[in-house]
């Protein structure tokens, strides 16, 4: 008996291989990756098509496939009809963790899919189509809005001889033609192009696809006139930059990105953006500050874009069977993360480190806040790769992959950074890093309270068995833990306040969420008024774990207390875990310093 054939399989070529370990990727390497993704939502729809029938609208996709295939491959390949194949597959096998919008409205949206391909397609129809709070999403054309009180209903989109409305008892909306087209209480879905001839980019600015966010689907937003020209402007400037700077990855980019949902501005200096492996090409960012900051978030993205498109095609990790998977420090995140999201993350904050050393090249100069990036990001990528290096779970490609950035980060440590700007991206780096220790790392209790009864007893020193090896218990009130480095950009970017007396100070601290009086000291390079201020933090029963780091960080920049430094530079946790148990026995706070010292005492 014969074996059966095998299926063809999508083989990654060995050059392709190489680019993507070392966190690169040309457009050939792109084009492939996306060619594996258009195999791998085929496959989704048809298991899809298996679990449900899905009547009239395969119906309707497959007479658009055989009048116009490219439109039914455009929107197969659109970013919103990955997450979409995703979600509903996961709602069918009762894996989501949301249980809105109703599970008739999630699968209803292939009508909205069939609905849109029949209009591009220029065929008669109709066919049943979601409405979400009153709006109907129509994928890539934009939505309509409709008299509706109920947060979940159906309309009905009827097209014949070349017009097309949407309808619900009592109101008719036109759908204008052609796409991108506006109307009354129509909103289109927004294309915007930018750059030369030959080396455009052409992106959806979509704020209507209820898919364009993730994980959660969200109802549309559509976006002013004025919110819209802003983007276009931003995304005109930012691609500039890149095409300038970095052309070989705009090239791969512009095969790649195929849509941006814009969300509302955040505070600066800390812009949110996100991407998920479900929806290849597509990306979802806040409003940025300037095109810099745009510029860097689509690298970044564009990371974890082509991570996703990989792991698609092979693992980089083996499964974690342990009941309690191991976390690690992420430098750019507040929480503890396991090993596949601080790999993702390397893996993107490698391409930001990237940026920044071509940036600052290109950038006029004297740009201080240029080089402290290139020379924090560096920090933070190989204090996060060497905490995983050599990790039994690495695949072979895995393991090849982490090689190749830690040896491309090792190149970088040699070139020179102007000294001021590295001084104090280490300071920034270092004290993340003992904030992170101050929420997330505990030391044993039993030597918690073996070091309570020796201080009061009076003990030269603390117990030995202090120093054993803390756990990694994630403390839910952690945020804002790089205050420190947004008040560094203040302060480069050339919109700090001048002088650092208490009131000033406040006031900068007052821009940053998460930043205390004595952060924008230490930021300042005042020690000794930081000092002070971080011990008055510290005074209150309410004393924010980041006030250990930032005192031992105050301390040894001061060149006093040098014990006490050197522990709450390297064992906030310690001190802070001492200290809250000190307070509930006693209820005294004891002196910070005189604690950190006698903590200190047997450190070298």
């Amino acid at each position: 008996m014969s074996a059966e054939p095998s299926l063809p399989h999508h083989r990654l070529p060995a050059a392709g291989v190489l680019e993507l370990i070392r966190g690169e990727g040309g457009s050939e390497t792109l084009d492939f990756l996306l060619g594996a993704e258009r195999s791998r939502r085929l496959l989704l729809l048809r298991i899809l098509d298996d679990i449900t029938d899905l009547g009239p609208a395969w119906d309707l996709i497959s007479r658009a496939q055989r009048h116009a295939p490219q439109v039914v491959e455009d929107l197969l390949m659109y970013p919103q009809t990955g997450m979409w194949l995703a979600t509903v597959l996961r709602r069918l096998r009762g894996a989501a963790a949301v249980e809105e919008p109703p599970l008739s409205v999630v699968l209803g949206h292939a009508g909205a899919l069939a609905a849109s391909a029949g209009l591009r397609a220029g065929l008669d129809f109709a066919i049943d189509v979601p409405v979400w709070h009153g709006r109907v999403p129509l994928p890539t054309l934009g939505c309509a809005v409709l008299p509706v009180r109920e947060p979940w209903g159906t309309a009905t989109v009827r097209a014949q001889d070349g017009r097309a409305v949407l309808e619900v008892p009592g109101a008719t909306v036109a759908v204008p033609f052609p796409p991108g087209s506006s109307g009354p209480h129509w909103h289109p879905v927004r294309r915007v192009v930018v750059g030369p001839e030959g080396r455009r980019l052409d992106i959806a600015l979509d704020d209507s696809d209820p898919y364009r966010t993730y994980p959660p689907p969200t109802e549309p937003q559509p976006l002013s006139d004025e919110a819209a020209a802003l983007w276009r402007e931003f995304l005109g400037r930012a691609w500039a930059v890149l095409l300038d700077e970095q052309p070989a990855t705009a090239d791969a980019m512009r095969r790649s990105w195929l849509s941006l949902t814009p969300t509302a501005a955040r505070e600066r200096f800390r812009p949110r953006s996100v991407t998920s492996g479900d929806a290849f090409g597509g990306i979802e960012a806040s409003e940025p500050d300037d095109a810099t900051q745009l510029a860097v978030t689509l690298v970044h993205e564009f990371q974890h874009t082509k991570l996703g498109g990989l792991l698609h095609l092979t693992p980089l990790l083996t499964r974690d069977t342990s009941a309690s998977p191991q976390l690690w420090y992420a430098p750019w995140r507040d929480d503890p993360r396991p090993l596949d999201g601080l790999l993702q993350g390397i893996y993107a904050f490698m391409g930001i480190t990237a940026f920044w050393r071509t940036h600052r090249a290109a950038a006029a100069e004297g740009d201080a806040l240029a080089h402290f990036e290139f020379a924090l990001w560096r920090i933070h990528v190989t204090t996060a790769m060497e905490q995983i290096h050599r990790h039994p779970r690495f695949t072979p490609l895995g393991a090849a992959l982490l090689e190749a950035l830690r040896e491309r980060a090792a190149q970088w440590q040699s070139e020179p950074v102007p000294e001021d700007c590295l001084a104090l991206a280490r300071l920034c780096a270092q004290d993340r890093l003992a904030r992170w220790r101050a929420h997330h790392w505990q030391p044993p209790a039993p030597a918690v309270d073996d070091a309570v009864r020796a201080w009061l007893d009076g003990a030269d020193t603390p117990p030995s068995s202090l120093a054993a090896e803390p756990g990694t218990v994630p403390d839910p009130s952690a945020r804002w833990l790089d205050s420190l480095s947004v008040l560094a950009r203040y302060r480069l970017a050339g919109t700090d306040d001048d002088g650092t007396p208490p009131d000033a100070a406040e006031k900068t601290a007052a821009r940053v969420a998460g930043a205390l009086t004595a952060d924008a000291l230490l930021a300042a390079g005042d020690a000794t008024a930081a000092r002070d201020a971080y011990v008055s933090h510290l005074a209150t029963d309410a004393c924010p774990a980041g006030a250990w780091a930032g005192l031992g960080r105050a301390l040894a920049m001061a060149g006093t207390d040098t014990a006490a430094a050197r522990l709450l530079c390297h064992h906030p946790e310690r001190a802070r875990a001492v200290h809250q148990a000190l307070l509930r026995t006693t209820g005294t706070a004891p002196d910070p310093i005189h604690l950190g010292t006698w903590l200190g005492s047997t450190e070298q």
